[in-house]
């Protein structure tokens, strides 16, 4: 995979605490800045499919 530089939201602000992601050869890899040796990784697809269900309140609570 070829890699590029981790990237966090800009939400985030200064604050250390926050999700990193880094994307490449259809790849998607997650991780949390504070446990940086534990990296989630999953296909563009499954990616798409998991923002487009949060965006549509499919994972709230009681949906």
């Amino acid at each position: 995979m070829s890699r590029i530089d981790w990237q966090k939201s800009s939400f985030s602000g200064d604050d250390s605490n926050c999700v990193e992601i880094r994307t490449g050869a259809g790849l998607i890899e997650l991780r949390e800045s504070d446990d940086g040796d534990v990296v989630l990784r999953t296909t563009t697809a499954a990616f798409t499919g998991l923002l487009g269900a949060i965006k549509a309140g499919e994972l709230d609570c009681g949906a």
